[in-house]
């Protein structure tokens, strides 16, 4: 699965069948590539790709519960854990991006407790530092991402799709259907 991620990134191939207690703080985030390439995700996609991670999650419970992290984490979360028949699900409520924007890390809400039992699931992870913050509150959980990134990669337990740091990856609740130029035509020579 990794390698199909990665290829897709590069453009080499192309395939869709495959709050209570609030509190902030920020953290800096890291100067990254800048975004080169897009990857957008159906909603059949996330699906199929959540539901994979489900696969690899199956055999390394039982979980007491999942902690999506907000919010790019609550589809695939709520995917997870019908997949693992999980009745209970919390969030950890955090702000990073703004569209295509990153800037610091907040922390909105958070979990109580140090994960022990807990899977933790998010959509991406990309630079590693909302992770990074969630690991450091939930240093014992298990921690799940649909897509990797490989800057934050090492943050994770278990994912299903690594796609290039320079690619932004388009998700279906921030896409709407629209005409798009031809490969070609949108593509520089060279």
């Amino acid at each position: 699965m990794a390698k199909r991620g990665v290829e897709i990134a590069r453009g080499l191939s192309f395939n869709l069948a495959t709050c209570q207690h609030f509190h902030c703080e920020s953290v800096a985030m890291s100067p990254t590539p800048p975004v080169q390439k897009t990857y957008p995700v159906s909603w059949d996609q996330l699906h199929r790709d959540s539901r994979a991670l489900a696969w690899r999650l199956i055999g390394q419970g039982p979980w007491h519960g999942i902690v999506a992290i907000t919010r790019g984490g609550l589809v695939p979360a709520a995917i997870i854990a019908r997949e693992l028949e999980i009745r209970l699900l919390d969030t950890f409520c955090v702000a990073s991006y703004d569209e295509r924007d990153r800037g610091a890390v907040q922390v909105l809400k958070e979990v109580p407790g140090d994960g022990s039992g807990w899977l933790i699931v998010d959509d991406l992870v990309d630079t590693g530092n909302t992770a990074r913050i969630v690991r450091d509150h939930l240093p014992k959980a298990h921690f799940a991402t649909v897509y990797a990134k490989p800057e934050g990669r090492p943050m994770v337990d278990t994912f299903v799709t690594e796609v290039s740091q320079d690619t932004w990856i388009l998700f279906p609740w921030d896409t709407e259907l629209q005409s798009v130029p031809p490969i070609a035509r949108a593509t520089p020579p060279g």
